[in-house]
């Protein structure tokens, strides 16, 4: 769960704690004013206690307190040169895995221990990739330049943490930023870059009514159920635009107490989605007019909360050359795509691309080709292990090529 990933920011600092890096944890990663979408205090108590029964150490836990999870870890070669930030994502989804036997995971004894969470989307993979690039990192520090700074990030589902971590200014200097994601694409391919991604934001929603009887007194009330429902259908009804893509979605609505029981309180989660920073700003203005209208339709209160947001970036050009010159003499990579991705998501990264190519450095977002065994999001969501160092060995290319 974002911002509650306390065990695995422990599992991290264990695996890079006799590296050659200083480690930062807590508030030295994040700004906490910019952090979105925190969890209530309930939901982050039962993590922290969780991490405490599975042996978390209490003077870390005291670090990560109030949700300050994930960690940079940077090595200083203490040569002059290039410095190089790398992403990876370490967060999980609310997602029920599949028990299915013949779901790898179930049959090989890795599936989620845990209920309704579940790595759905790799990100357990980017985890196992960036700690490979920093064992090899701590191999070659005598034969390397400059500085690498590796960002854990917490929170990208739903694109909460990304901001938080730029504001905390560990991007400001980077002159080269990789980020990247295990996707449907033959094992082997490397996709040296995005051409573009989906701004987004997400919004959670509370209609605010009255409750009555449905038979005896149902003038009384007034109908929040009705009024998420309204706004729900209408949502939908948002005009597409002829700048670009949009998308509206309302993932999750919960209301009522019973069938007899005018319903006083509606919950709603959704998000939308642009092509640019202004069609995504385009749908967002659209969907608040429409849930206040709702609400003043059926005279409720609503309110409105933004809970995650993304921007839309690309990979700078440059990094299709620099990916082929990398990777040319490598034993793991078969195939280099000769362009650009589009992808139909939305990614919390964008914000780190956009600061460091804002400050005059190169940035990009690779995609590491696997086969899956569902799609991402899916509860029999799992991918081919082989991408793993086929990443990491694709990444240490990178660094090698870029030696001064």
């Amino acid at each position: 769960m974002a911002w509650c990933e306390y065990q695995t920011t422990a599992y991290i600092v264990e695996k890079l704690s006799p590296l050659s890096f200083k480690l930062f944890l807590g508030k030295d990663v994040s700004d906490s004013d910019a952090r979105m979408g925190l969890p209530t205090q309930e939901e982050d108590q039962w993590h922290v206690d969780r991490a405490r029964k599975n042996g978390v150490p209490h003077e870390l836990l005291e670090k990560m307190k109030g949700n300050h999870t994930g960690l940079v870890a940077q090595l200083d070669t203490g040569k002059p040169g290039k410095h190089m930030a790398f992403r990876f994502d370490i967060d999980a989804l609310p997602i029920h895995e599949t028990q299915e036997v013949e779901h790898a995971p179930v049959k090989n004894q890795f599936a989620s221990r845990h209920n309704g969470q579940m790595h759905a989307c790799g990100h357990d993979g980017h985890t196992s990739i960036g700690l490979g690039v920093a064992h090899l990192l701590h191999d070659l520090k005598d034969e390397l330049t400059g500085t690498y700074t590796l960002i854990f990030q917490p929170a990208e589902e739903g694109v909460r943490g990304a901001k938080s971590i730029v504001q905390k200014g560990w991007l400001d200097h980077a002159d080269l930023f990789l980020a990247g994601h295990i996707m449907h694409q033959p094992e082997g391919t490397i996709v040296p870059g995005i051409s573009s991604s989906l701004a987004t934001s997400k919004y959670n929603v509370v209609f605010s009514g009255v409750s009555s009887h449905a038979g005896a007194s149902p003038e009384t009330g007034q109908n929040a159920l009705f009024a998420a429902a309204t706004a729900a259908t209408q949502l939908y009804g948002i005009a597409r635009h002829s700048g670009g893509a949009t998308r509206i979605n309302v993932g999750k609505l919960i209301a009522g107490n019973g069938r007899n029981i005018i319903a006083d309180t509606a919950y709603m989660e959704i998000e939308t989605r642009g092509e640019t920073n202004e069609l995504n700003e385009y749908v967002s203005s659209k969907a608040e007019k429409i849930l206040k209208a709702a609400a003043d339709m059926h005279d409720v209160q609503v309110s409105t909360e933004l809970v995650g947001k993304g921007i839309s970036a690309q990979s700078d050009d440059i990094w299709n050359e620099i990916v082929q010159s990398s990777v040319s003499d490598s034993t793991y990579v078969t195939h280099v795509s000769p362009a650009f991705e589009k992808i139909g998501g939305s990614e919390d990264a964008t914000y780190m691309m956009e600061r460091v190519q804002a400050k005059g450095g190169l940035a990009t977002y690779l995609l590491y080709g696997s086969t899956l065994s569902a799609a991402h999001h899916n509860p029999a969501f799992d991918y081919g292990e082989g991408v793993l160092a086929i990443a990491v060995d694709s990444l240490i290319h990178i660094v090698l090529n870029q030696q001064i």
